[in-house]
């Protein structure tokens, strides 16, 4: 990385943390009011007759070994509603030292130069991850977040379908929106993005995919700090239209118990590669951020065979 970006805690870069951090709560509550709009427009299905769901909202508190404050952040799940079965958006807003074991969880950044020296770090985000009650209705995950070290900066995340029950119709439309907001930025970025996903969502013990992809992307520092964080904004702006389509065609298919099978079997692979393979769980739960808010993915149902 060249020296320009590695800055200290200058004037702007405590400016550019706290709009990152503000536009993560910013894209949280758009997402949970179309979620919740999304449970009072079912009128029809099993569900139908259930109460709208609402998500239940936690403050969530992290603390540093010498007890002092380490940020925390506002956890936000809904389970049992019309359309969810149970779906998580959870944003955060943490700093403080990173222990070694911290550090080698980190995904691109392992090794970074003077971090044994100067641990110190700065981590804001968004993540999400939907699991539907309909089988034919796909789950999805999201997140963005940005990270600082005395010693670099960086944005990283991506968002990925995960049906039990693929419809291409739904694959194709959800990469088109995907594909349509990187174009935006550089017509490189898609391709490129949808290439990491396909190797980073993989299942490597099962040899398949966990869904059938999306964007991902870390360690992303143009070194213009204004066109990457623009770039995660058009991210995060991209979920909702690519999800919500294959919602609103899904919702009301008819399902089989065969169906249901399909997809708690499927969520079963889901929660494998969470635990094993995720590199975001691995880094919660190393810098003692609060583990039912790192473990929120998990479905609150599945089946192994």
């Amino acid at each position: 990385m060249s020296q320009d970006t590695r800055q200290e805690m200058s004037p702007e870069m405590i400016d550019e943390k706290s709009r990152a951090s503000l536009w993560f709560r910013d894209l949280r509550n758009q997402i949970v009011t179309a979620f919740e709009a999304l449970e009072d427009s079912q009128s029809t299905g099993p569900f139908a007759d259930l109460s709208a769901g609402r998500f239940e909202v936690t403050e969530t508190k992290r603390s540093s070994d010498d007890g002092s404050d380490a940020g925390g952040g506002v956890m936000s799940v809904m389970r049992g509603g019309r359309v969810f079965e149970k779906v998580g958006v959870n944003i955060s807003t943490v700093y403080g030292e990173l222990g070694e074991r911290a550090q080698m969880a980190m995904a691109a950044r392992k090794g970074i130069p003077g971090m044994k020296d100067d641990p110190r770090f700065w981590a804001a985000g968004i993540s999400l991850v939907a699991h539907m009650q309909n089988p034919h209705t796909p789950a999805v995950h999201m997140n963005t977040r940005m990270f600082w070290t005395p010693h670099a900066w960086w944005f990283g995340g991506g968002s990925d379908l995960n049906p039990c029950i693929e419809y291409a119709e739904d694959t194709e439309a959800f990469h088109a929106v995907q594909k349509h907001h990187c174009d935006r930025h550089d017509p490189n970025y898609y391709p490129r993005f949808k290439e990491w996903a396909d190797e980073y969502f993989y299942v490597p013990h099962r040899g398949r995919a966990r869904g059938v992809g999306g964007i991902f992307f870390d360690d992303h520092n143009t070194g213009d700090w204004e066109a990457d964080f623009a770039f995660t904004q058009d991210v995060g702006r991209a979920f909702l239209p690519a999800f919500l389509g294959a919602t609103e065609r899904r919702r009301d298919t008819p399902w089989t118990e065969a169906d249901k099978d399909t997809q708690l079997v499927h969520r079963g692979l889901y929660a494998e590669y969470n635990l094993v393979y995720d590199r975001g769980t691995k880094f919660g739960l190393e810098t003692g951020h609060d583990a039912n808010a790192v473990l929120m993915s998990l479905p609150p149902m599945a089946k192994w065979v």
